[in-house]
């Protein structure tokens, strides 16, 4: 077993992205996921609709449970998943003819959710207690073990979306954050959304090292360089970014960037403050983080950042 399956059977996402500091992470993540669904759907009834069904599978009655706090979703929809290939376009596209497709899906925070809604969800996680609780959900979720090294079991250009919101946290060189990307592209289709998050290098610097009282160690280990960028090393689990890495990585794939946010800006940081609110004054954080988080002068500032991407 390694340091990562051994970190992930203890470690409850679930319960992470509940708290308030990941709720705020959680509503934005799927607002934007929504927006990217949405412009997916319209960008494919205006090039003439839903893709012809051939072996189709699974078709699920799944409703939508809606947690206090999180955004609202659709009840009632029927999941109907499509066929591999993507030409052929005939009728009105629906939520049921869109693909996602989650990657480090762990526990399945965002894929049960997203099923529940009526899309056609495939995810895969590597670890597999975590895997274990996501097919206890007993969700339409298509669940398989699997890293974002190696999406082989999928065809290219399978996927309208494609999600990263885990893998890119533990991958410690350039070339396996290129390849995890360079995979996901090839899986997502032309004009397809892709979206990548990562852990920020200032938040770790500051809350691990300064905050916690390990900046002077790290600098003599060689855990931060001398311009204090994070250089973790494989037994720390994560790595840390900063914009112009994020940069190189889709120069490097060729991607072109929609949008870049910072899915919980401050919350990290003021988790304390954010517990003692009342719920009132919460709501209000909520909105005042969705009307910031685009803002470039706070990305890169937040624990994650989170960047969309067009195949």
């Amino acid at each position: 077993m390694t340091e990562l399956e051994k970190y992930y059977n203890k470690f409850n996402e679930d319960k992470r992205l509940t708290r308030r500091h990941g709720r705020v992470e959680y509503i934005t993540s799927m607002k934007y996921i929504h927006a990217c669904i949405d412009a997916v759907l319209a960008e494919r009834n205006e090039a003439g609709g839903r893709v012809q069904t051939g072996d189709a599978s699974g078709n699920v009655d799944a409703k939508a449970q809606h947690v206090a706090g999180d955004l609202p979703v659709n009840t009632d929809v029927k999941a109907q998943s499509v066929a591999e290939d993507t030409s052929g376009y005939t009728g009105a596209c629906t939520p049921a003819d869109i693909r996602i497709l989650d990657v480090g899906a762990g526990t399945g925070r965002y894929s049960v959710a997203l099923a529940g809604e009526g899309y056609d969800v495939t995810a895969v996680e590597l670890v597999k207690y975590n895997l274990g609780i996501l097919k206890s959900k007993k969700s339409s979720v298509k669940a398989f073990q699997g890293n974002a090294l190696n999406l082989s079991r999928f065809a290219d250009s399978s996927f309208d979306i494609t999600l990263l919101f885990g893998p890119m946290y533990h991958l410690y060189t350039f070339e396996d954050k290129h390849r995890a990307l360079e995979e996901a592209k090839r899986v997502t289709r032309p004009g397809g959304r892709i979206l990548v998050a990562y852990c920020m290098n200032e938040y770790g610097v500051l809350l691990y090292g300064f905050r916690d009282g390990n900046v002077k160690q790290c600098l003599e280990d060689g855990r931060l360089s001398k311009d204090f960028k994070c250089v973790p090393h494989p037994e720390d689990l994560y790595d840390y970014m900063r914009l112009e890495d994020i940069d190189a990585l889709n120069a490097a794939s060729g991607l072109e960037r929609y949008k870049i946010i910072s899915p919980d800006g401050p919350a990290n940081y003021m988790r304390p403050v954010l517990n003692a609110m009342d719920e009132e004054t919460f709501d209000l954080f909520v909105q005042y983080h969705l009307s910031v988080c685009e803002r470039q002068d706070l990305i890169g500032a937040g624990a994650h950042t989170l960047d969309i991407l067009i195949r």
